[in-house]
């Protein structure tokens, strides 16, 4: 969505970057910079002046010119009022501290209501809530109908006691046929409260319909509903992708229904962004949510200051954390730390629970351009093929089980058969060994706190701790680097041994040293398969 405004902010303060000291004249010119990227990305012009004028005040001040690097100064003030433009503190919904809580969704046709609605209640399902969708949508054709699929998908229930126009004709007598009635969106409205309160949901999200354009009959409508349910919050749903007409849309709604944040939906799209960085500031509410993707999860919670971030090519890393926190399993993470710290081979069935996780969190595209300074690759994050995880994951299925523990016991004719398992050529089997292999060795030199190779800075500070971890684990004890210290440790060592009662590393002697009697023991309660080695 961003993309060209990233770009040409990231280009303007890079040519500071060169300047030791900051005049006037380069200040005037990074303004001027700031402001053309503002306009071409189709900020509205009123949002553009006021954002431009703190901007120069700020840089013109003394936190720039007293400042030991002028570039970064400028860069962390036009974060600032960019977190300012777009609301200043991310705010979610207020819920009723008694009853139902009322969600009333507005906008024009096409927004995307309906599918957000099916969004925000999967939202408010995966927090605790038991969210109940209400079809008060009974104009559009189909639009009941539409609700009650994405209710389906969301997993929550849908109220719709009328179908509403089923067969395309407008219930204003938009097909010259006369004014048509199917059923009172008003009573829909009061009657899915009432059933809220019966079937013990707490939250009720109630889908408005829309027109392709803003016009009394609309904001009547919309108000009347409100009128009648009392809503906690009135959601005004628009499109991130129409640009400067977002803010007159923003502001006929305003005035007409009084909406209490914003959602932006099709934030995903390739457009300019303009209406994002406008509506927040000219209308006065804050953007509650935004709409990513076609997915029924591709829904999130609005943060000012991560989405400032963004725009500046600086990453989004904690909303990437929190998707991850999400996808993976606690259990899985700590016995890959596990491994890895005891340098144990990475196996293709620790790959494949990755790669599951990691779909979980989403496109990989999306995930990667969270990263701080992607935004440079914009263009070859763009043509990255994401089906090759697919192809790649269809291999290792093609695998045994065997074969997936034990990748250097894949010979000739099991690539053959994997290959044909998976509808790809024996070659890309054989790149796909050779890769897996190269991984492994990786992890383990990384283990050992060696580092990347050709990457400086990649092992140095935390080898030493990694080696101490690995060494613990396998029940070693670090060895000092002074000769003196290295002589006392090995004399303490054979002082401890002597001290000991006979024995062997098995049998009566473990036994002993361990205050255990190796004949009482339950085999029940030691893990599976160790039962032979008590003979029993």
């Amino acid at each position: 969505m961003f993309t060209s405004l990233s770009d040409r902010l990231t280009a303007t303060f890079k040519n500071l970057r060169t300047k030791g000291r900051l005049s006037e004249s380069d200040v005037n010119k990074t303004v001027r910079d700031i402001r053309m990227a503002l306009l071409d990305a189709d900020v509205a012009l009123p949002v553009v002046k006021e954002f431009t004028s703190a901007v120069r005040e700020r840089a013109l001040g003394a936190e720039v010119s007293q400042s030991l690097n002028p570039a970064q100064q400028i860069v962390k003030i036009v974060n600032e009022e960019l977190v300012d433009i777009l609301g200043g503190q991310t705010r979610t919904i207020r819920f009723a501290k008694t009853g139902p809580t009322v969600i009333m969704l507005a906008g024009l046709q096409g927004a995307g209501k309906t599918t957000l609605a099916g969004k925000l209640a999967r939202w408010l399902k995966d927090q605790g809530h038991t969210p109940i969708l209400v079809a008060a949508d009974l104009q559009r054709p189909n639009a009941v109908t539409q609700l009650q699929v994405v209710g389906e998908r969301a997993g929550v229930p849908v109220f719709a006691p009328e179908q509403g126009n089923v067969g395309g004709h407008d219930a204003v007598g938009g097909t010259g046929e006369g004014t048509r009635s199917f059923g009172d969106p008003v009573t829909v409205s009061r009657d899915g409260i009432r059933e809220a309160v019966n079937k013990h949901h707490d939250v009720v999200i109630v889908d408005t319909a829309g027109r392709l354009a803003v016009d009394a009959d609309l904001m009547k409508q919309a108000g009347d509903i409100r009128a009648a349910i009392n809503p906690n919050e009135v959601l005004f749903v628009i499109d991130a992708m129409i640009g400067q007409a977002a803010v007159e849309t923003a502001e006929a709604f305003l005035e007409g229904v009084d909406f209490t944040g914003v959602v932006l939906s099709k934030l995903d799209g390739d457009a300019r962004g303009g209406a994002a960085l406008s509506v927040a500031k000219v209308t006065g509410r804050p953007i509650m949510f935004a709409s990513t993707g076609e997915g029924v999860k591709d829904f999130e919670v609005f943060h000012p200051d991560r989405m400032a971030s963004r725009i500046l090519d600086m990453g989004d890393v904690l909303t990437l954390i929190e998707q991850a926190e999400k996808a993976f399993d606690r259990g899985q993470a700590a016995e890959m730390e596990r491994k890895f710290l005891a340098a144990e081979d990475f196996t293709f069935d620790d790959f494949l629970q990755q790669m599951s996780a990691i779909k979980k969190m989403g496109s990989l595209k999306s995930m990667l351009k969270m990263m701080p300074g992607m935004g440079q690759m914009s263009a070859q994050l763009d043509n990255l093929d994401e089906r090759e995880f697919d192809r790649v994951e269809a291999m290792v299925r093609s695998m045994t089980p065997f074969e997936r523990n034990h990748p250097k016991q894949i010979n000739g004719s099991r690539r053959a058969r994997i290959a044909g398992g998976s509808g790809v050529t024996v070659s890309e089997v054989n790149q796909l060994l050779e890769r897996f292999g190269e991984a492994q060795k990786m992890m383990k030199q990384l283990a050992r706190g060696g580092g990347i190779p050709g990457m400086p800075g990649m092992g140095g500070g935390g080898g030493k701790k990694a080696r101490q971890q690995q060494q613990q684990i396998r029940g070693k004890k670090s060895k000092s680097g002074n000769p003196a210290k290295r002589a006392a440790d090995a004399q303490a060592d054979a002082q401890r041994a002597a001290a000991k009662p006979a024995g062997g590393s098995f049998g009566g002697g473990a036994g002993a040293d361990a205050g255990i009697d190796p004949a009482n023991l339950d085999p029940s309660q030691l893990p599976k398969g160790f039962e032979k080695f008590l003979g029993k």
